[in-house]
């Protein structure tokens, strides 16, 4: 199958937009406004895939020197498909975009996985990747529930939930976002791991302004007080919580308990309700505490996978159909 492939130009805004849409593992972080909101630290590689005059897929990614990454910027990137695409689409697209990126020099691809849950294609990518003698070189643990098949919360957490109700403390959705990101979340993240947010509170607020319905934080509240927050992404079938944090002087009030047994139950319509990883920042190691945490209010895990492909193995990919 012959394909033609060129980079995206801002002219292809809308095209690109209305496909993310549409394919069958395209969320909200694909939109060009989310993926562009920090273009001066990266350098765009995305490309765009053709039959003929028709779009069939999109590759979001940028480039350091010879090697691309889908996506540095993005918690997951990959190969987005149509909606009607099948496996051999899927197979004959990965081998034109690697011999794309090596005719064009690119020696390496870095390829962040979707998570299974955003998708229904990440067995069939396992399979392409093994024959193209990926590497892998990282593995996050990533913990979600299943809304169909979820537990309650443990004795700890319903104790918690009890106490929280009972102090009156209260869950809304909030706009506090400054309240939430220099007084709680930030203080946590530099005492616990020496590390700051990846968004700053400029990008989440223009993110949130572009992305209403995507993008919203929930907070626990004692009378006006913030005593814990939770900023979520949510797509179509997933409720993620991308940051989540209490006071340290809360005295266990159950402030973050009832904040996400609030935010489980309100979205419990979504397929999958989304914890991320618990992987401590730069290393391999996983946080103990952080881990119970989300496993005590039902979660189970799976992993999200980093891979290496070395371009110059498409042509691993020319003889797997008979």
């Amino acid at each position: 199958m012959k394909y033609s492939i060129r980079k995206y130009q801002r002219e292809d805004y809308k095209l690109w937009n209305d496909f993310v849409k549409k394919s069958k593992n395209g969320t909200f972080l694909f939109h060009r406004d989310f993926m562009e909101y920090h273009a001066d630290r990266f350098e765009d590689y995305s490309l765009m895939v053709f039959d003929k005059e028709k779009l069939v897929a999109l590759f979001p990614a940028n480039i350091d020197k010879d090697i691309v990454y889908s996506h540095q910027g993005l918690s997951y990137g990959g190969v987005l498909l149509s909606a009607k695409s099948k496996f051999v689409n899927q197979l004959t697209i990965f081998e034109a975009l690697l011999k794309e990126l090596h005719q064009n020099n690119i020696r390496i691809l870095k390829l962040k996985v979707i998570p299974m849950i955003y998708h229904l294609v990440s067995q069939e990518l396992d399979l392409i990747l093994f024959w193209l003698k990926s590497k892998l070189y990282r593995t996050d643990i990533y913990s979600v529930i299943n809304t169909n098949t979820f537990s309650k919360p443990n004795r700890n957490r319903q104790r918690a939930i009890k106490l929280a109700n009972k102090k009156g403390l209260l869950v809304k959705e909030s706009d506090e976002i400054d309240v939430f990101w220099d007084d709680i979340l930030t203080k946590n993240l530099q005492k616990r791991f020496g590390t700051t947010p990846v968004h700053t509170k400029e990008e989440i607020r223009l993110l949130k302004n572009k992305f209403p319905d995507h993008i919203k934080l929930f907070c626990t509240y004692d009378s006006n007080a913030v005593k814990a927050g939770a900023l979520l992404f949510l797509s179509d079938n997933v409720a993620h919580f991308q940051y989540s944090s209490g006071l340290e002087d809360r005295a266990d009030d159950g402030a973050l308990d009832i904040l996400f047994d609030t935010i489980i139950q309100l979205y419990k319509g979504k397929k999958y309700i989304s914890f991320g990883s618990s992987t401590v920042p730069n290393t391999e190691s996983i946080s103990s505490g952080l881990l119970y945490w989300k496993e005590s209010f039902g979660a189970t895990n799976i992993v999200q996978q980093y891979h290496e492909i070395q371009t110059e193995n498409f042509y691993l990919l020319n003889d797997k159909l008979v």
